[in-house]
């Protein structure tokens, strides 16, 4: 042997790495060398004598086999780029062209990009004439994405849509003729898009006996990164591949499961010791990455969830700052928090780029983007477009900047053009008025008095005769401002629901403003000095990292800030009626947890905005209701405490809910107890029709008081 694996390794991965032939399953918690152990299994095989050309590496990015490979490489010799790494799509593509022959494709077949598959989707949805717009059928985009969504989870059109897609429940007949219209398009063209890549591998293999015999004897070792994140087809793809020989390696953990909105089912790596009878089961522990302290949170969080393989992560690094739960009063107050915070650091040496604040949802960060722009904090975000991006606010603010200043042609072209009936010609005719006029409001009006009694520009009309009443404070005038334009957003959005819930964060904001002005200028100022830092060099690789928790996966900072870890946010109402849901939410939070390598601050701030009904209370999330005492509370900046006085704050395990109880929830709104369960659980039928199964004690559900009638 040229290397010292024993050496080089810790006693747990070394065990994995010289694990014998059969199934194995290395449970490798966060930052504890996974990668590492793969690349010198790899080496470990190829030193052993076994064909390099025989190992099969299967990843979900060409960039992390090809990195693994090199490494592998650089640790043994160049035999070891001869090993088959890839992802799925890719092995998926090689040996479907291989062997095209077996089924209803011929050698020449081509593969449809995402752009590609959604062109193809629009062209049949026009031969079906389902383009009407009173039919208020998904966009092409959300075709798409269903379609793919049922395919990955292997599940049937009406079940995804029943789970996912229930305000489409009704075109159910319409899409599944669409879907087998998209079918036969494919295989009339002889093209696929990429899910079927993988519908194809596994028929071959299911269906084609001998073909499973010869490449499970090509592949004679099958390593696959990441298994966590597989679905029930890239399973079911390895089990076959590895039917001869058995030889198969999958490494994952799943506490850092958090894909399912993918397609992923962790209920995989779960199953391996189930499916592969005699499996080996090696547990990296030992963390290479973050200080005791902060991996004796991220073992709390992890440790109260349903199912997983039992781990604990402990480090030889035992010092460490102790982490903070910090409460400030409202998501403003957290801003300005996290600022200070921030600052310290870095008056400490902690560069901005090893700083990072993590969010569930991409609009939680939109009232500390303000901030940091003001404080002239340069920044960089991931996992979502900055809120100024976004469509619909970009157009709620051209109803306001017109307000401000009614020369702003810019503003009025794209408000204009949201009006149904007029399209770019009438926009120009209208400007065109305005220009001459005095007044662009009287012009407007005038412009209007023209048309139909139902032409769209009453409305405007209407809306700014509203807007420019005296004694309006900037709330109300975004509130006008949001309610007229809530028709046009629902009709241009298939997550209408998710986009009107940030034009309703944009309103919160405006409570601490006096006038639309300095509104306007602070959330407007903002992204172009983030497009100044961009493009200078000096500064480029010195921001500050925001990102949503799924966005910062696999990835490490110095500090990290986990904001808004309240009810509602982490984990969001929507969560509250699917146990599995929940759970992903418990690891979503374990994820952020663990990116932190000597600094950690969970903020949970006192009241948040509800759009029902404004602020509210926040209750601290239900994730965080134990944790150890090495965790210091701050209430305020400067001030802190232990956490005794606070620890418990979780509900009781009573069920106070009868049948027949009308009763209340902040996201699914009223609806009626059907049954009351065992374990703190009721089911309650929603005035949506829907019925759902609610556990207490994640659930902040209100009884209502009889009304007369009732």
């Amino acid at each position: 042997m040229r290397i010292d694996y024993e050496r080089q390794l810790n006693p747990a991965q070394y065990a994995a790495v010289t694990a014998p032939d059969g199934p194995v399953l290395i449970v490798a918690g966060a930052g504890s060398g996974k990668t590492r152990t793969l690349i010198y299994r790899v080496a470990w095989l190829v030193d052993q004598g076994v064909d390099p050309s025989t190992i099969l590496l299967l990843t979900f990015t060409r960039r992390a086999a090809d990195e693994m490979l090199s490494r592998a490489a650089a640790i043994l010799d160049d035999r070891c780029r001869q090993v088959r790494g890839g992802t799925f799509h890719s092995v998926a593509n090689h040996i479907l062209h291989r062997y095209c022959g077996r089924f209803s494709y011929s050698a020449d077949f081509t593969i449809l990009d995402r752009g590609d598959a959604e062109d193809v989707v629009s062209f049949l949805m026009g031969k079906m004439d389902l383009r009407d717009r009173s039919l208020r059928f998904p966009k092409k985009r959300t075709v798409v994405d269903i379609f793919s969504k049922a395919v990955n989870r292997d599940q049937s059109l009406e079940e995804l849509l029943e789970r996912d897609y229930g305000q489409f429940l009704h075109h159910r007949d319409r899409l599944t003729a669409l879907q087998n219209a998209y079918e036969t398009y494919k295989r009339q063209n002889q093209v696929m898009d990429f899910d079927d890549l993988l519908v194809y591998l596994r028929k071959l293999l299911r269906e084609h006996p001998d073909v499973c015999q010869e490449l499970s004897r090509q592949y004679l070792y099958i390593l696959v990164d990441e298994y966590q994140d597989t679905n029930r087809l890239q399973a079911d793809i390895v089990k076959d591949l590895a039917r001869v020989h058995g030889n198969i390696m999958v490494v994952g953990d799943d506490s850092q499961a958090i894909y399912a909105f993918r397609g992923a089912d962790y209920g995989n790596i779960l199953e391996f010791p189930r499916v592969y009878p005699g499996a080996r089961i090696y547990k990296l522990e030992q963390n290479y990455r973050s200080s005791q302290p902060i991996l004796d949170v991220a073992n709390t969080v992890i440790q109260w969830a349903k199912e997983k393989y039992t781990k604990c992560l402990f480090t030889v690094r035992q010092e460490g700052v102790d982490p903070v739960l910090a409460r400030p009063l409202d998501e403003g107050a957290q801003s300005t928090y996290v600022c200070e915070k921030i600052v310290q650091l870095q008056q400490r040496g902690v560069p901005l780029r090893q700083m990072a604040v993590l969010f569930r949802a991409s609009y939680h960060s939109f009232d500390l983007e303000v901030e940091l722009g003001r404080l002239g904090i340069p920044f960089v975000k991931y996992g979502g477009f900055k809120f100024i991006e976004s469509a619909h606010v970009k157009d709620l603010l051209a109803h306001l900047k017109v307000l401000i200043n009614p020369l702003d042609s810019m503003s009025w072209t794209r408000l204009l053009q949201l009006v149904d009936q007029v399209g770019a010609k009438r926009s120009q005719e209208i400007l065109a008025a305005m220009g001459r006029a005095d007044s662009s409001w009287d012009a407007l009006a005038d412009f209007a008095r023209r048309l139909p009694a139902h032409h769209g520009l009453h409305r405007l009309v209407d809306l700014y005769r509203q807007l420019n009443q005296p004694g309006l404070t900037v709330s109300q005038q975004v509130r006008l401002v949001r309610d007229y334009y809530q028709p046009m957003l629902v009709a241009r959005y298939d997550n209408y629901p998710k986009r009107l819930q940030e034009l309703d964060y944009l309103q919160d904001w405006t409570t601490k403003y006096q006038r639309l002005s300095d509104f306007l200028a602070d959330v407007t100022l903002e992204p172009l000095t983030a497009a100044v830092l961009e493009n200078s060099p000096e500064q480029s690789e010195d921001r500050l990292v925001l990102s949503t928790i799924h966005s910062a996966k696999g990835l490490e900072w110095q500090a990290v800030f986990v904001i808004s870890v309240v009810e509602g946010r982490l984990p969001p109402y929507q969560a509250y009626s699917d146990e599995r849901a929940l759970e992903e939410e418990r690891r979503l939070l374990y994820v952020a947890v663990t990116r932190a390598k000597d600094h950690l601050c969970l903020c949970a701030p006192q009241q948040v905005y509800d759009r029902a009904t404004g602020k509210r209370i926040a209750r601290l999330s239900p994730f965080l209701n134990h944790l150890p005492a090495s965790v210091r509370l701050e209430t305020a900046p400067g001030s802190e405490s232990r956490l005794e006085s606070w620890r418990g704050e979780s509900l009781a395990d009573g069920n106070e809910f009868a049948p027949g109880d009308a009763v209340r929830h902040p996201y699914f709104g009223r609806g009626r107890v059907l049954a009351s369960l065992e374990r703190s659980k009721v089911r309650v039928r929603f005035e949506d029709g829907r019925t759902r199964l609610l556990h207490l004690q994640y659930a902040p559900l209100q009884r209502l008081l009889p009304q007369p009638g009732d």
